[in-house]
C-alpha cells in the first residue's frame, strides 16, 4: 500500500498535526475560552500541565493518521479521510464527555455537547488536510 510510503506518513502526520494543534488552540486559547470557564471553570487549573496535554496530541494524530488518512489515501477519497475523522471525533471526544458527564458532579451537559462537535470537526478537518498534504508526496 502506498499509504506506508515514511514520506506519505510523514506528510499525513505533519499535515494533520499542524491543523490540529493550530485550531485547537485558537479554539480553547481563543474562541471558547470563556465558555469552557463558564462551564467547567471550577474544574480548571491554574496551570496547563503540558506533558500529558502533549501525549495526547501526538497519540491523536498518529491516530488520525492510522484510523482516517491512510485508510482514506487507499481509497483515494479525501470524503473518505473527513467522515472518517468525524467519526473518530465523535468517538474519542464523546468517550470522554459522555464519560465524564456519566462520573463527575457538576459535569456541564452542554459542554460535552460543543465539545463532542468541536472535537468531530476538528479531527474531520486535521484528517482532510493530512490527507491532502500526504497526497501530494505518495508516490
Amino acid at each position: 500500500m502506498a499509504a506506508t510510503h515514511l514520506p506519505t506518513i510523514l506528510a499525513a502526520y505533519g499535515g494533520a498535526a499542524l491543523v490540529f494543534l493550530a485550531l485547537d488552540f485558537v479554539w480553547l486559547a481563543i474562541i471558547a475560552r470563556r465558555f469552557y470557564q463558564a462551564e467547567i471553570g471550577h474544574l480548571l487549573r491554574d496551570k496547563v500541565n503540558f506533558v500529558p496535554a502533549d501525549i495526547f496530541y501526538l497519540v491523536y494524530v498518529a491516530g488520525i493518521v492510522g484510523f482516517a488518512i491512510i485508510p482514506a489515501l487507499a481509497a483515494q477519497s479525501w470524503l473518505w479521510a473527513f467522515v472518517a475523522g468525524l467519526a473518530l471525533g465523535l468517538v474519542a471526544y464523546g468517550t470522554y464527555d459522555m464519560s465524564n458527564l456519566a462520573t463527575l458532579r457538576n459535569w456541564s451537559t452542554k459542554l460535552s455537547i460543543v465539545d463532542m462537535a468541536w472535537g468531530s470537526l476538528l479531527t474531520g478537518l486535521a484528517a482532510l488536510s493530512g490527507f491532502w498534504l500526504a497526497s501530494l508526496v505518495q508516490p
